[in-house]
């Protein structure tokens, strides 16, 4: 994948091959390869994702994510409705090729 001047190596499937590859502008780029327009609240999940990974070294299960959220945005955000909304090619899998992340070991 190519960012600006930068050639960034990632799979058949568009997770980085590198996890200090990984910034914002790479973030958005396959954000934007997935058809989704970044915003505040994609961030917080993404953040919350880059945060998990680097403290426990794997993605969380989605009822994880959706009950830590719960705890940050309330019921009205922080519930996998919601969230589906804001990644609907799979909450976890899709969030996670945003955040540079390896792709889950529970997806398909």
């Amino acid at each position: 994948m190519k960012v600006g001047h930068k050639e960034i190596a990632t799979d058949a499937e568009g997770f980085l091959r590198h996890l200090d590859d990984w910034d914002k502008t790479i973030a958005n780029k396959v954000a934007e390869n997935e058809g989704i327009t970044l915003t505040e609240d994609h961030w917080k999940v993404i953040d919350f994702l880059r945060q998990f990974y680097r403290d426990y070294k794997i993605t969380p299960a989605v009822r994880i994510v959706v009950k830590e959220l719960t705890k940050r945005w309330g019921a009205e955000k922080g519930n996998s409705i919601y969230l589906h909304q804001l990644f609907p090619g799979g909450v976890i899998k899709q969030a996670s090729k945003i955040a540079g992340l390896p792709k889950p070991k529970r997806c398909i």
